[in-house]
């Protein structure tokens, strides 16, 4: 039964509880919303009471990069399938967080969308097991914790054969996160930094290349450079994220970072197509 509080935000949310294991799978509503700059520190001041620092964030010195390979067909099936609004849909990605090379290991995720609602499974592998010939080996080979990862590793493998997939982008930027002290599961999170690379190499995670800026106030057709804010929960939403929406009058948005790496792309190199600027502001 789903219960769906509404703002003047767009904001859906479900009453669903999740027993997932946050690690490896997770079922989760969430919503994002650009923002200018001058509201971050008013923002953090009002999550206050709700929430602290990430315990990877923290330990990062307050914020973390985070690294990821998109994998499409060569018709780019996944990404049109996030423009056309299809209402059940996935991406395939690879991700990592510092900057790698690096200790932290790759996470192999498939992000799931059934209409509001989000599940992402992932298995997690060494950083230094990513390199060609890994999506041939068994499962049983890669020393994955449990259950939920060694099927979500075959899950991964599955989909890459099934679609033909191939690396396209990747996805640069620097995240500061926080989570809620009160609720099962609740994040908030400012993105920032926001970069991309043309790749045809899956295993290099762009050290030959030159990244280009995507959240320039020009990209997003503002006057100045802005931030992705996430808000992101499994349960009803608590009543302080409605409020914090409310106080600040956010407008929800579709920020796909994929998706706005393929229009830029397309954009400097005049192949395909790229949204009008409501499209590319507003599901």
């Amino acid at each position: 039964m789903w219960n769906v509080p509404t703002t003047n935000s767009g904001w859906t949310m479900s009453s669903q509880s999740s027993t997932a294991d946050f690690s490896t799978e997770l079922d989760r509503f969430e919503a994002k919303y650009i923002i200018p700059r001058r509201l971050v520190e008013p923002i953090k001041g009002f999550i206050q009471p709700y929430c602290t620092m990430d315990k990877h964030c923290a330990a990062a010195g307050g914020t973390y990069f985070i690294n990821t390979l998109q994998l499409d067909t060569p018709s780019l099936s996944l990404h049109y399938a996030k423009e056309r609004e299809a209402a059940h849909r996935f991406k395939l990605r690879v991700r990592t967080y510092g900057k790698p090379p690096g200790q932290a290991p790759v996470f192999l995720e498939i992000k799931r969308k059934y209409f509001e609602r989000v599940i992402k499974s992932r298995a997690c592998i060494a950083f230094d097991q990513w390199k060609p010939g890994i999506l041939e080996k068994h499962r049983d080979e890669l020393n994955l914790k449990s259950v939920t990862e060694r099927e979500a590793f075959r899950e991964f493998v599955r989909l890459n054969h099934e679609i033909n997939a191939k690396p396209l982008v990747y996805i640069r930027y620097c995240r500061e996160a926080f989570t809620s002290i009160f609720d099962h599961y609740a994040r908030i999170t400012f993105d920032s930094q926001l970069s991309y690379q043309p790749v045809s190499d899956m295993y290099n995670w762009g050290g030959n290349g030159r990244f280009i800026s995507m959240d320039s106030g020009l990209v997003r057709n503002r006057r100045e450079s802005s931030l992705v804010l996430e808000v992101k929960c499994t349960e009803q939403v608590p009543t302080w994220m409605v409020e914090l929406v409310q106080e600040f009058d956010l407008v929800r948005c579709g920020n796909c970072k994929y998706s706005t790496a393929i229009w830029m792309e397309n954009c400097l190199t005049g192949n395909g197509e790229a949204p009008f600027a409501d499209e590319f502001m507003y599901d």
